[in-house]
């Protein structure tokens, strides 16, 4: 799993949180952060605040919102006032407010920005609001790449305002909870939605690997007994589209995850299925899969029996699988246990279906999500 291609930053973006820090203390150093990195972007130190903004999210991603903004009385934007107190009328309500705002006085037209040096070629500025929106709904596209829409919002305000646009992160809530997401409760915005309920992740593939030690047959002189140490791996990658494509092999992820990149793989023994999301009166998230190998047109098996050609009964084969969805450690919805594995036999002679259970125990081992960027380097369509 170390080997998948994994987001790093330089050491001195990297924020160390301690281990036994309380919620309140990390939020007040994200806070004096974010403020940190909003004062740099007024003196023009965009590539400081960008690093200060970074920084803060890391510890608290929804630190914009707990920060609220009350403008100056001299009303030019200039020197505006940071506050964190809960008086509604002297506030702005958040951050995307506050830009907005900013966009807002400084043309009659609203314009979402403008070249910082004088060119002859047409800057993107120029181009219509709709145009915009379709150029990020592709930056997205539809494999629900909002990383990249994150990344994008910090290239100016404007390009903020855009990548909170409702409407793309309504799209990526249907997409993934289809008709369970028609109502916003509990949630503030879609995108809080789609940060914060849980979720499996798209932009990578989940990994587990499992070692055992399995007792070899006994020499020919009988003076020892071989053991040999069993190792293989797990791989399940999830799509947007409801498709699930789970792989059991002895080789490593380096040479696995890329061939895992498309549904149209060449890999043997692959399993490909559908998948939904099932939330528990517990509000445990769980995974259920139905998966089956991919079909292959194979001439007619005949086995001899009492000298008379006589065909396989043929059958279907089907796993059903049940896996649990968690966080472990500063990543979110990077966990998956499992809790159901059987598999379905059915006879199309007789229509009957024949069920077994695996029991899971040991060998059945967490996969915890490793991110692979190729996976959302190219674009198909847009969301």
């Amino acid at each position: 799993m170390a080997e998948a291609e994994e987001d790093c930053h330089s050491d001195a973006d990297r924020v160390d949180a301690d281990e036994n820090e309380s919620p309140a203390e990390r939020d007040l150093q994200a806070r004096e952060l974010f403020l940190k990195a909003v004062e740099e972007e007024q003196n023009g130190a965009l590539y400081e605040a960008i690093k200060f903004y970074r920084r803060a999210m890391q510890l608290v991603p929804d630190i914009e919102f707990k920060i609220t903004y009350t403008r100056s009385p001299d009303g030019d934007g200039v020197g505006n006032s940071y506050s964190e107190d809960n008086d509604d009328d002297s506030k702005m309500a958040d951050l995307l407010s506050y830009f907005q705002q900013q966009l807002t006085f400084q043309e009659s037209v609203l314009k979402l920005c403008q070249p910082e040096l004088e060119t002859s070629q047409t800057h993107i500025s120029v181009l219509p609001m709709e145009v915009l929106m379709y150029i990020f709904r592709w930056v997205v596209s539809s494999d629900l790449d909002l990383r990249s829409l994150e990344q994008l919002s910090l290239v100016c305000r404007g390009f903020y305002v855009c990548a909170r646009d409702p409407e793309i992160w309504r799209l990526a809530c249907l997409k993934v909870w289809g008709r369970g997401c028609m109502k916003l409760v509990p949630y503030s915005s879609w995108r809080e939605m789609f940060l914060e309920r849980p979720r499996v992740r798209f932009d990578g593939v989940y990994i587990s690997k499992t070692t055992y030690i399995r007792q070899g047959e006994q020499s020919l002189d009988g003076f020892y007994r071989a053991w040999h140490q069993v190792e293989y791996y797990r791989y399940i990658r999830f799509f947007p589209d409801g498709h699930v494509m789970m792989l059991t092999t002895p080789e490593e992820p380096q040479s696995i995850v890329p061939r895992l990149r498309t549904r149209n793989t060449r890999t043997d023994a692959i399993l490909l299925g559908h998948y939904r999301l099932s939330q528990d009166a517990d509000n445990q998230t769980k995974v259920f899969a139905v998966i089956t190998k991919k079909k292959e047109d194979k001439p007619l098996d005949y086995k001899y029996r009492y000298f008379r050609r006589v065909p396989v009964q043929e059958a279907d084969h089907s796993f059903h699988v049940g896996l649990q969805l968690c966080s472990s450690g500063h990543q979110r919805f990077n966990k998956l246990i499992w809790i159901h594995h059987s598999c379905h036999i059915t006879y199309k002679s007789t229509g009957e279906t024949a069920v077994s259970a695996f029991e899971i125990d040991k060998m059945y081992t967490p996969l915890f999500f490793a991110r692979v960027r190729s996976y959302t380097a190219f674009s198909e369509r847009p969301l």
